[in-house]
């Protein structure tokens, strides 16, 4: 019987910090919140942004961070929940299976 997997395919789980951050849809917003990153010479590994609200007068950031530890990662929660205009930031964590 072959085996299920190859070698080279095998899977390791990597940490991943998720921030939600939910903000007032105003321009200014955007480059804020990379900067925080920016400044820490990052680039998120994933960012996804919509407008939301009955006015849409809101905006919702969804990002995530591959390998930061988790000092790192309320760090950067805390400097996203200094920015001006934004109201909350939530944040989690997940296990990502990456290729080895």
């Amino acid at each position: 019987m072959a085996p299920l997997h190859k070698a080279s395919s095998v899977r390791s789980p990597s940490a991943v910090s998720c921030f939600s951050v939910l903000a007032a849809a105003n321009p200014s917003i955007l480059p804020r919140v990379l900067g925080v990153f920016a400044k820490l010479g990052m680039v998120p590994s994933k960012w996804y942004s919509v407008v939301t609200g009955r006015c849409r007068d809101e905006l919702h950031i969804d990002i995530q961070m591959t390998g930061l530890a988790p000092a790192e990662a309320e760090h950067i929660a805390q400097s996203l929940r200094r920015i001006v205009f934004v109201d909350t930031v939530l944040t989690s964590e997940k296990l990502e299976l990456l290729s080895a």
